[in-house]
């Protein structure tokens, strides 16, 4: 009975570390042109803090491209609530259709 309560544990704590992986998403998150930097450098700083990555910051608009996991997008968005943060998938797009 003890080896077969020891595999369960083992295959309980497999299968919920398995479960706790976060899916990695290549995004844009952009925001108003009168969003304060503070708010944006927040966010930068959470993408950071959980192991993402910053691939891109943009000049023209208010924003950055980034690799990260959609737990933190979450809380992104969540602090991005009042400027109207927008956040959307990085997909290769083609002025004449599909190649």
């Amino acid at each position: 009975m003890k080896p077969f309560a020891f595999i369960l544990t083992i295959l309980t704590l497999l299968c919920s570390s398995v479960m706790a992986v976060d899916v990695v998403k290549s995004v844009l998150i952009t925001y108003p042109p009168e969003t304060p930097a503070s708010v944006i450098n927040q966010a930068k700083k959470a993408v950071i803090d959980a192991g993402g990555i910053i691939t891109h910051e943009y000049t023209l608009i208010r924003g950055f491209a980034a690799k990260v996991g959609e737990k933190v997008l979450q809380t992104v968005s969540a602090w991005g609530k009042e400027y109207q943060v927008l956040i959307e998938m990085d997909e290769e797009v083609h002025a004449m259709g599909s190649l």
